[in-house]
């Protein structure tokens, strides 16, 4: 089998987001990017713990960038996301012959990141048999290819990340103990969006940027009314929230385009001190002009893109799993190669074509 390149997996800094955007101003960001700096140079593992959408992701990559292993592969696994029983083989590898109907062996993630970092995100997803053979790894810094016995050394840092209480899972026996030792060496706890919320202006300013280069659309002009409202509302879904706002601002700019009007508007009637009322209305339009979003640019996406659904999800800045529901509500296959033979805008569109497809999805 070839090697895969690991040009593919480097990080370019400059595609990150500046310092100032990824911890902000808060004490308990700050706190972080100090923590940060005390573990550039070393080998330790990293637990990075925060809820759904506060940035994990970004923190990693970032402590990478700047680590003694920024010139290494930077390798992503999902664990939440893998079968438990491909798990194994995409983290490790496997031997020819060991997987029926291959033509050699298979490199694993492990194999790839040599030299670098392994990011497990949704650790407390981990099977407990993966545990212990990441246990393994973590205490003698060597692993087995599914399909023999022979150990291969690694020299790659592990970072983990997740958005549960490990250590309720610990206490309930669903994760190991001495694995939770192994790999919360050093922790980093990160802000949900409601404890940073000075924060937001110039989060916004950062990803009207990013976001209207990607979609090359002018971004809306933001007023000050619409400024205090964004800070009033708590985020639940924190900076993917807020980044998934701030694409429908750019892509529905009819709606968004004057801001304060269009708020003002919805609050006729209501009490102008009132904070609650204009709060329900941040999800009155997030509701409604999601599914139009939907059906008229991710199809055009998951088109050009093959119909490879994570592909899609990532270029039009939508959780992979919202994606899917509104796919399968849809009506789309959730399998590309269900009817072998026929065009690929019959398995996406049906009989119905795009316009009947985006009607389904409203």
């Amino acid at each position: 089998m070839v090697a895969a390149s690991n040009s593919s997996y480097r990080i370019d800094p400059a595609e990150l987001p500046g310092e100032a955007v990824i911890f902000g101003s808060t004490a308990a960001m700050r706190a972080v990017r100090s923590r940060i700096d005390s573990v550039l140079s070393s080998d330790l593992p990293v637990l990075i713990q925060g809820e759904t959408g506060t940035g994990k992701e970004i923190i990693a990559r970032f402590l990478h960038s700047r680590s003694i292993r920024r010139d290494a592969p930077y390798v992503r696994l999902n664990c939440g996301a893998a079968p438990a029983k491909l798990l194994e083989t995409a983290l490790f590898g496997c031997e020819k012959g060991f997987i029926a109907g291959s033509p050699g062996s298979r490199q694993g993630l492990m194999e790839i990141a040599e030299g670098g970092t392994l990011f497990l995100d949704e650790i407390d997803c981990m099977p407990w048999d993966m545990q212990g053979k990441l246990l393994e790894l973590l205490q003698e810094g060597s692993y087995r290819r599914m399909g023999t016995d022979e150990k291969r050394k690694s020299r790659v840092r592990v970072i983990c990340a997740t958005n549960v209480d490990l250590q309720g899972l610990v206490s309930s026996g669903a994760f190991r103990q001495d694995l939770f030792d192994r790999i919360d060496v050093v922790s980093l706890h990160l802000s949900a969006l409601r404890d940073r919320k000075n924060d937001i202006p110039q989060l916004c300013g950062y990803l009207f940027q990013k976001l209207s280069r990607q979609f090359r659309r002018g971004a809306p002009q933001l007023k000050p009314d619409t400024l205090r409202l964004l800070k009033q509302w708590d985020w639940p879904g924190n900076l993917r929230e807020l980044e998934n706002w701030v694409a429908r601002a750019i892509l529905l700019r009819d709606e968004f385009a004057e801001g304060s009007e269009f708020w003002r508007e919805d609050t006729a009637g209501s009490t102008l001190n009132s904070a609650a009322p204009r709060l329900r209305i941040m999800k009155r339009p997030s509701r409604r002009t999601a599914p139009a979003v939907t059906g008229t640019t991710t199809l055009k996406v998951l088109r050009a893109n093959q119909g490879i659904r994570r592909k899609t999800a990532k270029k039009i800045n939508m959780s992979y799993r919202w994606l899917l529901n509104r796919l399968r509500q849809a009506g789309v296959p959730m399998r590309r190669r269900t009817h072998r033979g026929l065009p690929f805008d019959a398995l996406i569109c049906g009989n119905a074509g795009q316009a009947g497809w985006a009607n389904r999805v409203h």
